[in-house]
């Protein structure tokens, strides 16, 4: 009979010191209340891919035709024949997101062949003002992968490795340019 007023005496304690814990808490919980307080700085993001920051050059970030690395750009490009001679960098690339694909379209174009008009059309999704007749559309209205153009306007090329030079070369344009 002792041992059971012993137990009864245990929990009657923890059931009181539980409740008190708990009234100390409130009603939300552990932390509640400094959950609650506004803060002086914006939280942390715990998103591992907001902690990298990227800043690729995209839009009008690079669309101007007089800084000095699209006149790099555009100087190397002419040299090497694949840029025409009286078109600068941000003319033939206005319609492309990224500067890297519109230079690995060029060199791409440039490479096999291809009409450089139908390889920015086929990329961009965007129609340009030339003559298209030549060109092979994708299906849909949406732009396609280097790859893809490759394999749409020249079947018998090996789409893949020739992307992958294209995208290299350009690689190699933007560091020499300086970006």
């Amino acid at each position: 009979m002792k041992a059971a007023w012993m137990v009864v005496a245990i929990v009657a304690m923890s059931v009181s010191a539980g409740a008190g814990r708990a009234a100390a808490q409130g009603p939300a919980g552990v932390g509640a209340t400094t959950a609650a307080e506004p803060t002086l700085h914006a939280p942390h993001s715990y998103n591992p891919i907001n902690w990298v920051k990227k800043n690729p050059k995209t839009g009008s970030d690079w669309h101007d035709a007089n800084s000095e690395e699209n006149k790099k750009l555009t100087a190397k490009l002419q040299g090497s024949g694949a840029l025409a001679a009286g078109t600068n960098i941000a003319q033939a690339c206005n319609t492309f997101k990224m500067l890297s694909d519109c230079l690995a379209a060029l060199h791409a174009s440039h490479s096999l062949a291809l009409d450089f008009n139908c390889v920015k059309s086929d990329m961009t999704g965007v129609q340009t003002g030339a003559d298209m007749s030549a060109c092979k559309e994708p299906k849909g209205d949406k732009g396609v992968s280097l790859v893809k153009v490759i394999q749409l306007l020249k079947p018998g090329a090996d789409a893949k490795g020739e992307a992958k030079n294209a995208e290299r070369q350009a690689n190699e344009d933007l560091k020499e340019a300086g970006s």
